[in-house]
């Protein structure tokens, strides 16, 4: 049988969205040994012939910043740091602002923090705001993500208010999930960002990024965000200044995808 041959649009469609990729782990059970070997992973999935790699970031939790930021230095890849009671955010302020600290002591270039959507769920939206307000100076001249956590939200009301007082507060990017609960990104709460992205584009000339993470696993799911984030924000915006995925075990399958189906180039 023949082999299937891609269009062209799916591929550079697909090796952008490979540069924007923030290759993750977060587990209980990571190692120095797991980090590690991501690193070097990172490092290698690079074809330059093609046009495809490196990864936009390595995300991590805090007490593997030092090491993740050694052996990726001078690459151009980020490391990108959990902090701030990730995954559920139920601490007390100043121990959210320690960890942030601690992350970027450590050398982290970008932090994912996330909203405390109970708050948010009581209607508390002046302390959603404070809270988010405080990280980001914390984390001052570093890209800051601000973790929704859509599947705890859950409607789009909920999600379009948690994006609007995000980026109020002064995140760089919103972002949909942890991965930590059974609901993660979607297309309809990526939807919602996306929109509300928009928005406030077109309310105040600033750009803010998009982050789309939990559950994206394969190439196909990974194009769907893609094209919804081309359909609303414009082709120009994907990069990885603005697009963002959170991928543990997309990084490999997609660089495989790129550089081993037939396209139409």
């Amino acid at each position: 049988m023949p082999s299937v041959v891609y269009p062209a649009e799916t591929f550079e469609g697909l090796r952008q969205v490979f540069s924007c990729i923030d290759n993750t782990t977060l587990e209980g059970c990571d190692t120095r040994q797991k980090v590690e070997t991501l690193c070097q992973r990172s490092l290698q999935l690079v074809d330059r012939l093609r046009g495809i790699g490196p990864v936009a970031a390595v995300c991590v939790y805090p007490v593997f910043v030092r090491q993740a930021a050694g052996l990726l230095r001078g690459s151009g890849i980020k490391v990108a740091s959990v902090a701030g009671a990730f995954p559920a955010g139920q601490s007390p302020l100043p121990l959210k602002l320690q960890e942030v600290r601690y992350a970027i002591d450590e050398g982290a270039d970008e932090i994912d923090t996330v909203l405390l959507r109970g708050a948010l769920l009581e209607g508390e939206y002046t302390k959603v705001f404070d809270e988010l307000a405080a990280i980001r100076q914390e984390s001052a001249g570093h890209t800051l993500k601000v973790i929704l956590e859509t599947g705890e939200l859950k409607t789009a009301e909920n999600i379009a208010k948690g994006a609007e007082i995000a980026i109020a507060a002064g995140a760089d990017f919103i972002k949909t999930s942890t991965g930590k609960i059974a609901i993660s990104a979607t297309l309809e709460a990526s939807e919602v960002m996306l929109n509300i992205i928009k928005q406030h584009y077109n309310r105040t000339g600033k750009r803010v990024g998009f982050k789309a993470a939990g559950g994206i696993s394969t190439p196909d799911e990974v194009l769907k965000y893609y094209e919804l984030a081309v359909r609303i924000l414009g082709k120009e915006e994907i990069n990885n200044q603005f697009f963002r995925v959170g991928a543990s075990r997309l990084t490999e399958r997609l660089f495989a995808f790129l550089t081993e189906q037939n396209f139409a180039i």
